[in-house]
């Protein structure tokens, strides 16, 4: 074999090890990153540049000192939170400032710098990419209820986002048996939360009585009383799952 032959031989075999070296690069930063990948090559413009950032991402958060939350400052901080979400009924912006000032706390106890907030965000991004935009959400409508722009809906929203980024920080999975008990919702409102009691239906209520199979006959439209069944009432919702301002005066007024 020639020593041409030979040189294109390597060259070749460097090309496809490169190729695969960058295909396998690509493939950990989408799955590390997720929707943050798709965001940096779109404000970078570039895939290359963009794929250098979240590398130096990378390399930047080893360097910091990350650690979990103990049992107890899990409890405390989920303790604290409960406190602030109910104060939103009747200071809704004050309730917002302590929940951005709460998650703060979160994160420098955890070992993330918090200032300045584009590297708190690259920071963040390398291990919580899938809450960034929650974040990112809630510290706009921050500076709007600064400025005093933000409406009381704006507020709750605010709220929204900053629990789901404080769940995820606390380190608990949501709904974990002897967990704080921090649930997240979905950014676009509040959904029930996995622990939130159901209303049940009580064990000795009466079934509608039947006639060879059939269900009574009603009289002007109405059924027989001894086949009508009550329905229990409902629990009031609990103001540490849900921060709308119903919720809370609904659980005030049932002494809660």
């Amino acid at each position: 074999m020639s020593t041409g032959a030979v040189v294109a031989i390597v060259i070749v075999v460097a090309a496809v090890v490169a190729a695969v070296m960058v295909a396998n690069r690509r493939r950990r930063l989408k799955e590390r990153f997720g929707p943050e990948y798709d965001r940096a090559v779109t404000e970078r413009g570039s895939r290359r540049e963009a794929e250098a950032e979240l590398a130096e991402r990378e390399r930047h958060h080893r360097e910091l000192d990350i650690r979990p939350l103990s049992p107890a400052a899990r409890a405390q901080y989920s303790s604290e939170w409960t406190a602030v979400q109910e104060q939103f009924v009747d200071a809704p912006q004050a309730a917002v400032t302590g929940a951005q000032t709460l998650v703060s706390a979160v994160m420098e106890d955890r070992g993330y710098p918090t200032q300045p907030y584009d590297q708190t965000l690259a920071d963040l991004s390398v291990e919580h990419a899938t809450t960034l935009d929650h974040f990112r959400a809630a510290h706009d409508i921050s500076q709007n209820a600064a400025a005093g722009t933000a409406s009381t809906e704006d507020l709750r929203q605010a709220m929204i986002h900053y629990r789901a980024l404080f769940a995820e920080l606390l380190g608990e999975p949501v709904g974990q048996p002897g967990g704080p008990g921090v649930t997240t919702t979905q950014p676009d409102g509040l959904t029930p939360a996995a622990d939130e009691p159901a209303s049940a239906t009580p064990v000795d209520e009466p079934a509608a009585t039947t006639v060879d199979g059939h269900t009574p006959a009603t009289v002007d439209g109405h059924t027989p009383a001894d086949t009508v069944s009550e329905t229990p009432d409902e629990p009031a919702p609990d103001p540490a799952l849900d921060p709308t301002p119903d919720a809370l005066t609904t659980a005030r007024r049932q002494g809660r």
